[in-house]
């Protein structure tokens, strides 16, 4: 190691996503010298395995959503057919390209300098690279397998995550799929088989499904998205029961391969057992898709030489300030585990500027009114507490609950399944939660947000507002008024 030379900077930011502002900042408008190291494409997972190209293929979705309920309009399409290369196609070129921008400008400047590297801790501030193209050791750090040492006195890890792989019987070398090999998939399957029932696979179930493909979701709890409020998860587990084969209270147990004759290619075989009567199934598909959430990138980085701490789940230990354990070193977003949004990062980016600029001065996170949004279909939204919460805390609360097919819009587009949750402090009237399910969810919920965020968030902020009639955010007013 005597050999390599040690290169000095002021800033340097682990992971091409949410850091890329503050590297970008530090360097341009402070004149700081920064590098920025990232293994994998620049953009961040959001970009390149996450919400961009999802949300590009959902939109193809959402658009066959339409055209199949167009008969309740009146309209009678005939009929239509379904490209599946050209969207995915599509949605590549439109990440890859915006990445390859990232890249290709930040190749053109000397500061910040990029290190496209696998790169680990060697030293409490010391960093050791190396080209992730090259089959090395990368267990065994000595002069021959590290490119470039190089440390600063500031550091900001923003690693984010990658999938959780549960371990299942045969499962590892199954060949099976996460999110982040099915948002590129080339050929549609007749049927896929998800592991998990959150998010991600409601999303891809949505993407998939309506395309035509046959969808089967093994989930171990009693709902899908279990983590949302208990009403908007039961009306979407049923929504979903009603157009997919869903294994509530199942446990996948064996997963294995055999050939299919008819289809002259392998199939996947997945042996489930009922958690509540001992009841064991096999399902069979053309693919199968992990999706158990998400952990931290961290065990790569050995922050074991540093003083930077991480929980039992591997998630970077921070303060308020986003500052680790060890002093001068911040991280942020994903890896951090509070809130695993795009948004949320972009927020924690602002004030991991601030700090690290001013160290002195430094300004604990605002989380107030952290949203966030389930593109489905139906599209689901919420902020604050969910009822269960309130319960297990014992605060006390008024509810409402009103339908989106009590107002004008809703009617007129028959959303039939809508409806607006508000959660509300019975003392104050401040609201304590807000949880949608129904058409644009995710745009509905903004007018809650700047309330609780911005202004003194109680719900006769939105009472006293004079809505459109009879726009669809009626909805949410009359929601309100309820309470």
């Amino acid at each position: 190691m005597n050999n390599q030379c040690l290169q000095k900077f002021d800033l340097i930011v682990i992971g091409g996503g949410s850091g890329l502002d503050i590297a970008t900042a530090a360097a341009f408008h402070n004149g700081l010298k920064v590098a920025i190291i990232e293994k994998d494409r620049l953009g961040g997972t959001c970009l390149n395995r996450g919400c961009i190209p999802s949300k590009l293929l959902i939109h193809s979705a959402d658009v066959i959503e339409t055209i199949k309920r167009a008969n309740l309009f009146g309209i009678n399409v005939k009929g239509f057919s379904i490209d599946f290369k050209k969207i995915i196609s599509r949605v590549n070129e439109i990440t890859d390209s915006e990445s390859d921008d990232i890249k290709k400008n930040l190749m053109e400047v000397d500061n910040p300098k990029l290190f496209s590297k696998e790169c680990k801790f060697i030293g409490e501030k010391k960093i050791a690279l190396r080209n992730k193209k090259e089959k090395r050791d990368y267990n065994d750090y000595d002069d021959d397998n590290i490119d470039d040492i190089i440390t600063a006195e500031k550091i900001l890890i923003a690693t984010g995550t990658k999938p959780n792989i549960p371990k299942i019987k045969g499962l590892e070398n199954s060949g099976f799929m996460t999110s982040d090999e099915a948002l590129r998939l080339q050929e549609q399957p007749d049927t896929i088989t998800f592991i998990g029932g959150g998010y991600i696979t409601c999303e891809l179930a949505h993407f998939f499904g309506s395309l035509g493909t046959e969808i089967n979701i093994i989930q171990r709890n009693n709902l899908l998205i279990p983590s949302e409020d208990k009403d908007l998860a039961e009306k979407l587990t049923s929504i979903f029961n009603n157009k997919f084969n869903i294994y509530l209270n199942f446990n996948p147990e064996l997963v294995s391969k055999f050939k299919d004759n008819n289809k002259k290619t392998e199939m996947f075989n997945v042996v489930a057992k009922n958690i509540d009567n001992g009841e064991i199934i096999k399902i069979n598909s053309d693919q199968l898709i992990v999706a158990t959430g998400r952990i931290p990138n961290t065990s790569s980085l050995d922050l074991e030489n540093t003083k930077v701490k991480v929980n039992y789940n591997g998630f970077i230990v921070v303060d308020e300030n986003l500052e680790t354990t060890m002093p001068g070193i911040f991280a942020l977003g994903d890896v951090v585990g509070r809130y695993q949004f795009k948004h949320n990062a972009n927020l924690e980016a602002k004030y991991a500027y601030r700090n690290i600029l001013q160290y002195d001065k430094k300004q604990q996170v605002n989380y107030t009114a952290m949203p966030h949004a389930i593109f489905s279909f139906p599209q689901i939204a919420g902020v604050g507490f969910t009822e269960s919460e309130l319960k297990e805390k014992s605060i006390k609360y008024n509810k409402s609950i009103y339908p989106y097919n009590k107002t004008g819009m809703g009617h007129a587009i028959e959303d039939n399944d809508g409806f607006v949750k508000f959660l509300v402090d019975m003392n104050n009237r401040k609201i304590l939660g807000c949880h949608i399910i129904g058409t644009d969810a995710s745009t509905l919920i903004h007018e809650v947000l700047v309330i609780m965020r911005s202004g003194d968030g109680t719900i006769d902020s939105i009472v006293n507002t004079v809505h459109i009639h009879p726009a669809l955010s009626e909805v949410v007013a009359r929601a309100a008024s309820r309470i």
